[in-house]
């Protein structure tokens, strides 16, 4: 086979032994050898060519991009551009492969934080401290790629090819959402026009014309038919131990991004919510007390890392002092559970469908997403969440009932402008919950806003349905439906509804 030639780039008065001991490393060991040639700039024979257009053209020669950013942002021409930005979007432009690696250093130049500011939009990247973190990094990238490529057998479940399914098990719908959604977040670089196999291969999801795994999971209408442990199971208890009858349970099933909605709305119903004052505006503020931003990052990081390969599921459960999201899975061998609360490097345990979510703007950047976690629930003053592997890994978020006295301290600093949060008792019905955010008339999409909901069947079964049922909220425009100026408001009962639970929460 072909080589496939990595263009390694920095800053030239930067992170030259870097690009050496990369060079190196690549020509000498002993699997990477075979597979990939690298180049630096160190490698450009005299010519008479402008050494930016050397460069350039080494891109284009290219197959994949490596960049090493570190404090500087380097020569500037006199549009105040760098090579290496250049090369960066000469990448880009070719479609290649982007590896990008961030030094953590103390200070940078702000051009260069902008830069990196700019590529993380786009691709994943990884960060190292020295060389041989570097060399570590390169590798798992090196790796994963020829894993995807069908270069070496893999056994990740992702990555896998899936013999049975065929390009009609493919929701067109669901790949049309993702590619508009993904241009708009990601600049994704296909259009909706595209053909299925384009824009798989685009995912590195479709390989020998046969689909992976990750495929199915994030665009088959029905995943399980393939994957029947690919749910998501939800229980909600009223005490803090596990006890029968269960008071609400349910099984989301359907792709991972359906999934990962339906069950922070789940969790959402479920935990308590404070409305803000009138005194700056007509429209009401309303505060989870947990963050949504949190529950929704565990969940999603729950769906990507996942083992899919187990017969178990994804589980999580709703008690009266904290909610646990366990999943089947491990800790890369890279990584410790005290990594998790510091910048760390993203290792995902389903890299193809890991990129793909983040794609979609699911995930935001990699290795982020548990240290926010911990900052977000520090922020609001909350108990430290725990994460506990025995079996399963599991995160536990603890809610404010797990320290009331705490919570009093940080509702006033915090959750200013709010009625606080430790005056509220839990709604458990959803219809109830609905009549007490509800103002004037609203629309659906104002009502799911107001809730931070985002998955509309979900809120038409638990929460419009169900108050429309109770004669607690009526339509504006009752003769038409399917209006797409229809709104909501509150019936007599309805007000009255809404005064009881505002009278309890005194």
């Amino acid at each position: 086979m072909v080589k496939k030639k990595v263009f390694i780039s920095s800053v030239q008065n930067e992170f030259a032994q870097e690009r050496q001991a990369l060079a190196d490393y690549l020509r000498q060991d002993v699997l990477l050898s075979v597979f990939f040639e690298a180049f630096t700039f160190e490698e450009v024979p005299a010519n008479t060519l402008s050494p930016q257009k050397v460069y350039l053209n080494e891109v284009k020669n290219s197959d994949i991009y490596l960049g090493l950013l570190g404090s500087d942002y380097g020569y500037e021409d006199e549009k105040g551009i760098s090579p290496s930005e250049y090369e960066y979007n000469q990448a880009r432009i070719e479609r290649l492969q982007r590896w990008i690696f961030i030094k953590d250093v103390a200070n940078r130049h702000p051009k260069e934080q902008a830069l990196i500011r700019k590529i993380e939009q786009d691709v994943s990247c990884k960060k190292f401290t020295d060389i041989e973190s570097l060399k570590k990094a390169v590798y798992h990238s090196c790796i994963r790629f020829l894993q995807q490529k069908g270069f070496i057998d893999t056994h990740e479940f992702d990555s896998s090819l899936n013999h049975q399914a065929t390009l009609s098990e493919l929701n067109d719908d669901l790949i049309t959402d993702f590619v508009r959604t993904a241009k708009g977040k990601r600049n994704f670089p296909l259009k909706e026009s595209d053909s299925k196999e384009r824009i798989l291969i685009a995912l590195n999801m479709f390989r020998n014309n046969t689909l992976l795994n990750s495929s199915l999971l994030v665009f088959a209408s029905n995943p399980q038919k393939y994957f029947p442990s690919a749910t998501i199971k939800c229980a909600h208890f009223h005490g803090n131990t596990i006890q029968k009858p269960i008071p609400d349970y349910k099984e989301f099933k359907g792709n991972v991004f359906s999934m990962a909605d339906e069950t922070v709305d789940f969790i959402l119903s479920k935990i308590s919510l404070s409305t803000g004052a009138r005194n700056k505006d007509n429209i009401v503020e309303t505060t989870y007390e947990v963050p949504r931003a949190v529950i929704a990052e565990a969940v999603i990081n729950a769906v990507a890392h996942r083992d899919y390969s187990s017969s178990a599921g994804i589980q999580v459960a709703v008690f009266k002092n904290r909610i646990e999201i366990s999943n089947p899975g491990k800790l890369p061998s890279e990584l410790s559970i005290e990594d998790l609360k510091v910048p760390h490097s993203s290792y995902p345990h389903n890299p193809i469908l890991a990129d793909c979510m983040f794609q979609y703007g699911a995930i935001e950047r990699y290795g982020t997403g548990t240290l926010d976690i911990f900052n977000l629930t520090k922020e609001r003053g909350l108990k430290v969440p725990e994460y506990t592997i025995d079996g399963d890994f599991k995160l536990t978020l603890w809610r404010p009932s797990s320290a009331a006295d705490h919570l009093t301290d940080h509702v006033t600093d915090h959750v200013t402008d709010h009625e606080p949060i430790g005056n509220y008792k839990d709604i458990d019905d959803p219809a109830h919950r609905l009549v007490f955010v509800m103002s004037g008339e609203m629309s659906r999409k104002e009502l799911m806003e107001k809730l931070d909901l985002k998955h509309q069947p979900t809120f038409r079964e638990n929460y419009l349905s169900r108050a429309q049922k109770e004669a607690y909220i009526e339509m504006t425009i009752p003769e038409t439906p399917k209006s797409t100026k229809q709104k909501y408001r509150l019936t007599q009962a309805g007000h009255a509804l809404k005064n009881q639970l505002k009278n309890e929460r005194k």
